[in-house]
């Protein structure tokens, strides 16, 4: 798919250009994720009405394209794929997943918050958006905890121990030192100052949604956390379902746990052989601890982060657009941020449709946290940049001549994007940029961890009996486990194993994912011997933009 020549719009494609203006009025959040700044005054309805108009709405677009023909086969993946979105939608609706989602990483009281992160804060227009959305937290948390309730009367509810992490985040925005006071104080425009009354109308916003998360905290200590889910585990059932959610494709889950467990051991072999090239006769523990006292791989403060990981990116776009990929000019800018949270994260956030708001790699430093090991994290920066998501995701917001903008700018799932970055980590090994044997064994220190998350993660929703023979999976054994698998801090494997407990099966997509990815190269270059291309079959694979797992492999096998 060559995104240099035009294509007609089709009627599957005004389906999902309509299908984008509808979830933008509903979901403002994802409106200004996207850059439609037009909703970014407000929140979508979060209460019980608010989820049965968009599963109104998600009926009525999936029958509408079962009606429809596809013209060609840009139209047979965006047809597929917006079919089973929409489904997988309706499916979680009938599990009522909406009545317990709470967790510590990707639920509504993160999102409410994050949000603000996003919008534009250049001129007094800007942040007359941002008051009116301030003075909207409280409605938009008044309507969650309404869904929560219905929940908790269903007995349906989150698992306790999210109710309890997610308490803390909550607590951390409410009051006077809370994100929204600074962040309304902090207020300040490019040219000029904010007039008298803008900034009354932030400081009024500010504490009305600090006030609203106070109500939240209350809510959650006071009402749903005597009452929560005593169990962490999920069950096979809503497994199995949020596993095709995160991947967009159905896999064996038995068979993907004891093939996490041997690509777990792999993992540990490569790490075992490199810590003996770095220090002869070191254990893997000793020669990360060689390399955590060597002063020339340490940076000391977040400006030094920022600055390396932008000098970083910006050699990798140079380099790898003059040799393995097609990088267009809009997305050669990715800009490097540190996040204005402290909660450990490392992510990327897209471009907007018309790249005003470039690409972005987000770190957020944990509080205290000054000084960082470059060997552990320049896998880290591809991943997040080039060739990883922002290569992956920007190519499919430019590719507007082929793609419309569901497909642009909201398809795909969380084992395409991370796959690919996986992937991606892996390929820069290939092509020498991780020679250096600290930084392949800062590589695989993450690619471990993520073969950890498999068996982890579906060892404690399914609850499959422990590697060690002595019962069944649990928090307390999965918290044991990932700390033999990684070489981090105590807090950020905490937050992890937590995540993974609240958010089943999106840890495992990951490497999943990568290995689907990997399947797929194999098999392209089998078929196609000595005419294969590794950079003809990446452009043709991004150029599909965000697809499910399946409708990769079915495309790209029917193009091979």
């Amino acid at each position: 798919m060559e995104s240099s020549t035009s294509r007609p719009q089709t009627d599957i494609d005004r389906i999902a250009e309509r299908w984008v203006d509808t979830l933008v009025e509903l979901q403002p959040v994802l409106g200004t994720y996207i850059g439609r700044t037009e909703v970014n005054d407000r929140y979508g309805d979060l209460s019980p009405e608010g989820h049965e108009a968009q599963i109104i709405a998600t009926s009525s677009v999936l029958a509408e394209l079962a009606r429809t023909e596809a013209v060609d086969e840009i139209d047979e993946v965006t047809k597929t794929d917006l079919g089973n979105e929409l489904r997988l939608t309706l499916a979680s609706s009938d599990a009522r997943l909406q009545l317990r989602d709470l967790n510590v990483i990707d639920s509504p009281s993160q999102h409410i918050r994050e949000v603000f992160d996003l919008m534009p804060t250049d001129t007094p227009d800007d942040w007359s958006m941002v008051a009116r959305r301030l003075s909207a937290v409280e409605e938009a948390i008044d309507g969650y905890i309404v869904t929560l309730r219905e929940g908790m009367r269903h007995g349906i509810t989150p698992a306790r121990r999210q109710v309890a992490e997610v308490l803390t985040q909550v607590r951390a925005n409410s009051g006077p030192g809370s994100f929204f006071a600074e962040f309304a104080s902090e207020a300040t425009v490019k040219e000029g100052e904010l007039p008298t009354s803008l900034k009354a109308d932030l400081d009024r916003g500010a504490t009305t949604a600090s006030e609203a998360y106070s109500k939240l905290a209350q809510f959650l200590e006071n009402e749903l956390a005597p009452v929560a889910a005593h169990d962490d585990a999920v069950g096979r059932e809503i497994y199995a379902l949020q596993s095709r959610r995160f991947l967009g494709a159905t896999v064996d889950l038995d068979e993907s746990y004891e093939w996490g467990i041997e690509e777990l051991g792999r993992m540990v072999r490569e790490q075992e052989a490199i810590a003996e090239e770095i220090t002869p006769g070191a254990s893997v523990h000793e020669a990360i601890e060689f390399l955590d006292r060597d002063q020339s791989r340490k940076l000391h403060g977040t400006d030094a982060l920022r600055e390396w990981m932008q000098a970083t990116s910006d050699r990798a776009v140079a380099e790898l657009g003059a040799s393995h990929f097609d990088i267009p000019a809009e997305i050669r800018t990715l800009e490097c941020m540190i996040a204005p949270t402290h909660e450990g994260g490392i992510y990327y956030t897209g471009p907007t449709d018309d790249f005003s708001r470039p690409g972005r790699m987000w770190w957020s430093v944990p509080e205290g946290v000054t000084e960082f090991d470059t060997w552990r994290e320049l896998t880290t920066v591809y991943h997040e940049g080039v060739p990883g998501h922002h290569l992956q995701i920007g190519q499919a917001v430019h590719n507007r001549a082929k793609l419309n903008t569901w497909r642009r700018q909201l398809a795909g799932t969380s084992g395409h994007a991370e796959g690919w970055a996986l992937y991606a980590e892996r390929l820069m090994e290939e092509l020498g940029y991780l020679d250096d044997p600290a930084d392949r064994l800062g590589m695989l220190d993450g690619q471990r961890m993520r073969a950890a998350r498999v068996v982890l993660d579906i060892g404690v929703h399914l609850q499959k009996p422990r590697l060690d023979g002595t019962g069944v999976w649990n928090a307390e054994y999965a918290l044991e486990f990932m700390r033999q698998n990684v070489n981090m801090d105590d807090a950020f494997i905490r937050f992890e194993v937590n995540r993974y407990l609240g958010w089943p099966g999106q840890a495992p997509s990951y490497k999943i994912g990568q290995r689907i990815w990997q399947e797929l190269r194999d098999a392209t270059r089998a078929r196609e011997k000595e005419a294969f291309s590794s950079k003809e079959f990446h452009r043709r694979a991004l150029d599909l933009g965000g697809v499910g797992l399946d409708t990769l492999r079915s495309t790209l096998l029917k193009e091979a």
